[in-house]
């Protein structure tokens, strides 16, 4: 797998967040399939004034961003749907804790908050660095098959993580949200809500249910 790293990404700062207060947690936004840094932006004032945060554009370049279009980016190839290559993953993790590493203070509380495959992103970075993260939130996202380095560690923390999905996702599987439902029971604190009728996607419910989880 070639070397990925983040070239883009919106912030609070308008830039690095080295200097930003450590007692203001920073809310690491990231986004799914095939959209780009600015999607998930227009949750955040739904999520109160309490948080720094930053949202980045995931690696792969699916489509290039021109003057008249948005760009279209993903963290991990599709190949098989739910299945993530591991070695896939683990480079696009890499890549987001390389970022945070030159962008944020290294005492900074960051809460990593994904939609999607940005929700697998939460899950990896839980994974990697178990001490660094003290809670996520996982949208309609879920989990890398099998077992990583760092899962003793984080079943020992148990961090508290916010597992929101719909039941009518035409986009997830259900296979694939069991088995991310049985990786956050052995390894997290989860709040998990399924939201009826809601399909591949965030509700007001869900968007009032993680500012709740969050405060």
């Amino acid at each position: 797998m070639s070397h990925l790293a983040i070239t883009t990404a919106l912030t609070s700062a308008g830039g690095s967040l080295q200097d930003e207060a450590t007692a203001r947690p920073i809310l690491l936004l990231m986004h799914g399939y095939g959209s780009h840094e600015d999607d998930l932006t227009s949750l955040l004032p739904s999520l109160g004034d309490a948080f720094a945060w930053a949202s980045l554009r995931a690696p792969l370049v699916l489509r290039e961003q021109t003057p008249a279009e948005v760009g279209s980016y993903a963290w991990v190839p599709i190949e098989r749907p739910g299945l993530p290559h591991p070695a896939q993953a683990a480079a696009a993790t890499h890549a987001v804790l390389a970022w945070l590493d030159e962008h944020t203070p290294p005492t900074a509380s960051i809460i990593p908050v994904g939609f999607s495959q940005g929700g697998l992103m939460v899950t990896q970075l839980l994974r990697r660095d178990p001490q660094r993260f003290a809670r996520g939130a996982v949208l309609s996202g879920f989990s890398l098959q099998g077992e990583q380095p760092g899962d003793a560690e984080l079943a020992r923390i148990r961090p508290p993580v916010f597992f929101g999905r719909g039941d009518r996702d035409q986009i997830i599987s259900d296979t694939t949200f069991e088995r991310t439902t049985g990786w956050l029971a052995e390894h997290a604190t989860p709040t998990e809500k399924v939201y009826p009728g809601l399909a591949h996607g965030i509700s007001p419910q869900e968007l009032q249910d993680l500012a709740a989880f969050l405060a």
